[in-house]
């Protein structure tokens, strides 16, 4: 690296640095700021709306997007940039802001626990930090004492030196500040400086902080741990022994502000696996939201809290805290939020590719459809069982796709999503199994890293066994991978192989989709064509011949709707970009061209064989079928592996 850009880098590391470092102002200073703009008394749900900003209103009409259209059943739907790498969870995250514009409005949100309830490697603890970094981004105003320096341990809002009632009023009177942003308590610090300058409150600033999670500067996280061990210290903090022998136990500066209630003061402190603590040690959280106020491990006075609590746990901790009569006070005060695991095959497969992103994996050869087999295994784990279809059909259903030309019995989303209730998504495989899963598939074969479906099914059985899981649930698994994922893939292999065979592929499938949209729009307006290359005038039943020669061997079963679904989709299209889409952009037109384009097998075999003898001819085509394959991201040790697993198959389906 140059020395040019090394100090390009120093100068922007320093101006970073010093724009997160302390600002500081008088307290009349601030107290005019807070007249001109009431982000300088926000609350913490507030600031932290702010930071994830405003969302990009996806209309999910069928004319904006029909699969958006099938999945949200046309509703609008808000999505966040400061969440676009959580993958199909759009649902929860739209619940989390909704929890936080109505605790920024100052309802009972305001004062409950957020609660993310989900399943374990489900996204509830990457929720939680990602807020924990959002808040980061927006600063906030602390007390400061001026003779000695020291800024308030717990980041005390200034206001709460005006929590007296007629002070209360003087500040809305004065400066429009609402009582609902002034502290209910002082802390025992403040109350001690202040009686140390005799109320004189020249003597207090107030300096502009910005959270930090390294610092746990109004950012906290109490780890869970044993409950017979853990004590409540952890989250209000308790008296400092190294200075009992100087002050007493109630004076304030003989306090350790440590507990998580403390540092998260002003921002968010977190608790993963909640419910595993002892009650007792969860009472001052039932105090702190609620109230404002918790009360020390000593008699040192109550101290304040402006901020969020978020904790997090999974079903069995829950139901089980849930269920214990004696925990209904605390149940009352908690807002839950479901955080399930995906359910569409596209959107797991982008959290995939996300983690490979992160790991040495990201540049490994991954062969079609590996990535998918394993998205689809992992979501049909997790989805609820209807009495009406079979797994798979509501699978590709909850995935967006179009069934109603190949099953007339399909229901809509809504209805499935209604059978299922609200546990679906809360049981199955997570994604850190199939992370785990990739990875071995990756790693399977002793020469470079690369992954392939073949060796990915292999691993998956090994891991299910591997996992002791009861019986029926390792047999279902299993039967997942042989019943559905297996056949499927076949077709998608036979697919893939037909296509690297047929070396004028792109051409006559592009040119077999024009003449198939041409004809299926003159056929729809019930218009007289002529062809230009044999020049026959062609009327509607002509026409409805020609394209039931093309449908019939796909299976399309309504003809009229589904070209009116074709003739839709390219009109979209050529408005977009004043031409026909690509053939292959259209994903059900795309199977029907594919049945009708591809040659017979007894043609293709000798050619795509690795073993006996060939031509010349047939080497030279065996030879352009590896280049293509390979060209598809296949390794050179994939094609061979693939093809032998097709003719095999295909020798003894």
């Amino acid at each position: 690296m140059s020395t040019a850009a090394n100090a390009d880098i120093f100068d922007s590391y320093k101006q970073d640095y010093d724009s997160t470092q302390a600002v500081e102002m008088s307290l009349v200073d601030y107290l005019k700021l807070c007249k001109e703009d009431r982000s300088a008394y926000a609350s913490p749900a507030e600031r932290l709306l702010k930071a994830i900003g405003e969302p990009e209103t996806i209309e999910t009409g069928i004319h904006a997007d029909p699969r958006l259209s099938r999945i949200f059943e046309n509703r609008k739907i808000q999505c966040y940039p400061a969440f676009n790498d959580f993958f199909g969870a759009e649902e929860t995250i739209m619940k989390i802001v909704g929890f936080l514009k109505k605790a920024a409005q100052g309802g009972e949100e305001s004062r409950q626990v957020l609660y993310l309830l989900g399943p374990v490697g489900g996204g509830k603890s990457s929720l939680a930090t990602r807020l924990a970094k959002l808040m980061e981004k927006e600063p906030f105003y602390a007390l400061k004492y001026n003779p000695t320096g020291e800024v308030s341990p717990i980041n005390e809002n200034p206001l709460g030196l005006f929590c007296a009632s007629r002070q209360k009023q003087k500040l809305k009177d004065f400066y429009g500040i609402a009582d609902r942003y002034v502290p209910t308590v002082m802390s025992g610090w403040a109350a001690k400086r202040l009686k140390e300058s005799g109320g004189n409150l020249a003597d207090f600033s107030v300096v502009k902080v910005w959270p930090s999670i390294t610092g746990q500067t109004a950012i906290s996280r109490v780890e869970p741990s044993d409950p017979n061990t853990q004590d409540a210290t952890v989250i209000t903090g308790g008296v400092d022994i190294s200075k009992v022998d100087e002050l007493s136990e109630n004076d304030p500066d003989s306090y350790s502000y440590s507990g998580g209630l403390c540092t998260g003061n002003r921002g968010i402190m977190e608790f993963p696996e909640m419910f595993k603590a002892d009650i007792k040690l969860l009472n001052p959280l039932l105090m702190a939201p609620q109230e404002g106020r918790y009360q020390g491990t000593k008699p040192i006075g109550a101290l304040p809290f402006e901020g969020i609590v978020i904790a997090h746990s999974n079903e069995s901790e829950w139901e089980s805290f849930r269920n214990n009569k004696k925990n209904e006070a605390f149940l009352d005060r908690v807002s839950l939020i479901r955080v399930p695991y995906c359910l569409r095959v596209d959107e797991e497969m982008k959290i995939y590719q996300k983690v490979l992103g992160q790991s040495d994996l990201a540049t490994a050869p991954c062969a079609p459809d590996t990535l998918k087999m394993l998205a689809k295994w992992s979501v049909l784990t997790r989805l609820a069982p209807d009495p009406k279809t079979t797994m798979a059909t509501k699978m590709r259903v909850y995935n967006g796709e179009n069934l109603k030309d190949k099953d007339v019995k399909v229901l809509p989303i809504g209805e499935y999503r209604a059978n299922a209730g609200i546990m679906e998504g809360m049981n199955g495989s997570s994604t850190r199994f199939a992370f785990k899963v990739l990875t071995e598939t990756f790693n399977m074969s002793s020469g470079a890293l690369s992954a392939n479906p073949i060796n990915l099914m292999h691993v998956l059985e090994t891991e299910i066994t591997a996992m002791q899981l009861p019986d029926k649930v390792a047999d279902q698994y299993k039967q997942f991978i042989r019943a559905d994922l297996e056949p499927e893939y076949l077709k998608f292999l036979d697919r893939e192989i037909k296509t690297a065979y047929v070396e004028s592929y792109s051409d006559y499938g592009q040119n077999l989709f024009d003449k198939y949209v041409t004809y299926a729009e003159q056929w729809g307006e019930d218009t007289p064509y002529k062809d230009p290359e044999t020049h026959v005038l062609l009327d509607k039943a002509a026409l409805g011949e020609w394209l039931e020669k093309i449908e019939r061997p796909a299976g399309i079963t309504n003809g009229k709707d589904f070209r009116s679904d074709v003739v839709k989709f390219v009109l979209r299209a050529q408005a977009k970009t004043g031409h026909n889409p690509s053939w292959t952009s259209y994903e059900p037109l795309k199977e029907v061209i594919e049945k009708k384009m591809f040659s017979s097998m007894e043609e293709i075999l000798p050619v795509i064989s690795y073993g006996g003898h060939r031509t010349a001819e047939e080497s030279r085509k065996h030879d352009g079928y590896v280049e293509r394959m390979k060209a598809r991201n296949y390794t050179e040790s994939d094609v061979k592996l693939v093809t032998e697993y097709y003719m095999r198959k295909h020798a003894h389906p």
